[in-house]
């Protein structure tokens, strides 16, 4: 028969809790350059973000009127996934697309 006692269990539990913290969150960020095409910033934003049209074209033009837009944001291990796919994907094409992450 085993030993079982529920104020030990509790208690291991109720300390386990107290230790978890919500992560850090990063924003994902692309930057405006003088060669990267309006189309493919629109089709990177619906292809690695999942935006929908109307709203990766917005993103696509306050990226090209002020310098910078917000992508979303992410955990830490999404955040850094997006970059790199949004970096390979401007490789592929020969784009100089800048995107990078910053804590929120």
């Amino acid at each position: 028969m085993s030993d079982y006692r529920p104020e030990i269990n509790d208690d291991v539990l109720s300390d386990v809790l107290d230790e978890l913290q919500e992560p850090f969150m990063y924003r994902v960020l692309l930057h405006n350059d003088d060669y990267t095409s309006m189309e493919f910033v629109v089709e990177v934003l619906q292809f690695v973000f999942n935006k929908s049209i109307e709203d990766s074209t917005l993103i696509m033009l306050k990226v090209h009127n002020e310098g910078i837009g917000l992508c979303g944001i992410y955990t830490y291990e999404i955040a850094e996934t997006k970059v790199n796919m949004v970096k390979t994907l401007a490789r592929e094409r020969e784009f100089p697309l800048k995107c990078t992450m910053e804590r929120d």
